[in-house]
């Protein structure tokens, strides 16, 4: 695949780009108070300060896909926005977090620096055009059941509603039933488009209807996994952790424990040194 021209990002003193030093997208899949939100904006922030890691911090504020009716989805738009905000003030750093109706783009983007568009609702035209036009940073999640090339017409939804500032998230692709594989050969494809690409690696090891009331998932395999793409050379890792996952209110079985984030994030740093410091082969 012939070489492609890496468009670089920049929010604020933040450089994201495929060709930059890595960034990292971290925090809480769901808000469940703002206690645990500070707790682990203090933990991503403090790590990322003392390894030089440019860091934005990312939670939900409503969940609205899971698997059962009586799951906690989070503690809504206003509440949850008073969250990120505190956050914010309090540390001074970029959020992300991820939207589900076309009316929620516009207060969202009041406070949070990116808005993600969500996987599954990744093909939704009239939800990718109120998110463009508040000329917010993007966050396009790749859908499980999208091929790498299809991000195409998602890009050019937003393009022509007039925004470009987009990054593309890998987060696994349906393998059978329960099951995600991250396609390793998909992320050159990601890139060829030339904007940003993160790897979602913590919703990547997920194991969908996985348990009897929610998702199952693998986090014995985070470290192995990020590390498959950040040899990838691209822009940034996208990371959640809870201080104990085993009562964390969605997504548990993913997330990293908080206490582990600084020797993961070390090796992770070091790797994106090597493999961005090295010279392409063109095997062609």
């Amino acid at each position: 695949m012939q070489k492609v021209m890496q468009k670089a990002l920049q929010l604020g003193e933040i450089t994201i780009s495929n060709d930059a030093p890595m960034v990292l997208v971290g925090g809480l899949n769901v808000l469940e108070s703002e206690a645990l939100a500070l707790e682990t904006a203090d933990a991503f922030s403090s790590c990322c300060a003392k390894l030089d890691i440019p860091y934005i911090f990312k939670a939900s504020f409503d969940k609205a896909n899971r698997s059962s009716k009586d799951s906690y989805r989070g503690p809504g738009l206003d509440k949850g926005l008073s969250m990120l905000d505190a956050v914010k003030q309090k540390y001074n750093v970029p959020l992300l977090t991820d939207i589900h109706e076309a009316d929620q783009a516009r207060p969202v983007a009041e406070i949070v620096d990116i808005i993600q568009l969500p996987a599954f609702l990744s093909r939704q035209t009239d939800l990718v055009v109120a998110m463009a036009e508040t000329r917010a940073f993007i966050n396009i999640k790749k859908a499980q059941f999208l091929a790498p090339a299809e991000m195409q017409h998602i890009i050019n939804k937003f393009i022509e509603a007039g925004n470009e500032k987009l990054m593309l998230c890998e987060r696994g692709s349906s393998f059978g039933y329960n099951n995600l594989v991250v396609d390793m050969l998909g992320f050159p494809i990601l890139k060829s488009f030339s904007y940003p690409v993160l790897f979602d690696v913590t919703h990547a090891l997920q194991m969908p209807g996985g348990r009897s009331d929610s998702a199952g998932g693998r986090r014995k395999d985070v470290a192995a996994l990020a590390k498959s793409g950040i040899a990838q050379g691209i822009a940034g890792l996208f990371l959640e952790a809870h201080p104990d996952p085993s009562k964390a209110l969605c997504d548990g079985p993913c997330a990293l424990q908080l206490d582990k984030l600084e020797p993961f994030l070390q090796q992770m740093k070091e790797l994106d040194q090597l493999i961005k410091s090295q010279q392409e082969i063109d095997t062609a």
